[in-house]
């Protein structure tokens, strides 16, 4: 399974935001989420539900939710393995990420994406091959 792109979790969240701070974060990953050749993991999916859930602020519903797992049916998916989680702790460990963000990079790399959008990352850093691009930074990459 090989994907061009990886979105991060934070880019569904404001894909499906009704906050009304985050319409122009919504507009632009919008943009992303119709790319073609775009993948997520079983990761991606699970903070998204968890997030959806846990903030209210951002006015996602149950609906909401199904409305995002019907989009994911047309996105590459990855189930995070034993040795995604393996690539991830040895990333965390190299490149001082969280164990959730090493995990997402780990799965972008097993996918074979040369992209992962984030806001979580820093901007224009690669990893492993893996260029992190942050969709709401104006300035081009380094």
């Amino acid at each position: 399974m090989t994907a061009e792109f990886f979105l991060d979790a934070n880019i569904l969240l404001y894909v499906f935001s009704n906050a009304e701070e985050d319409v122009e974060k919504r507009n632009i990953c919008q943009d992303l989420l119709l790319k073609s050749n775009v993948g997520i993991s079983t990761q991606v999916i699970q903070e998204f539900i968890n997030t959806a859930l846990r903030k209210p602020r951002i006015g996602i519903s149950e609906d909401g939710i199904d409305l995002m797992m019907q989009y994911c049916c047309d996105l590459q998916v990855v189930s995070v393995s034993y040795e995604i989680i393996l690539n991830g702790l040895n990333f965390r460990r190299r490149y001082r990420l969280s164990h959730w963000d090493s995990t997402i990079v780990a799965a972008a790399l097993e996918m074979g994406c040369g992209v992962l959008y984030s806001e979580d990352l820093n901007h224009g850093q690669v990893i492993e091959g893996v260029t992190v691009v942050n969709p709401f930074v104006k300035e081009p990459l380094p």
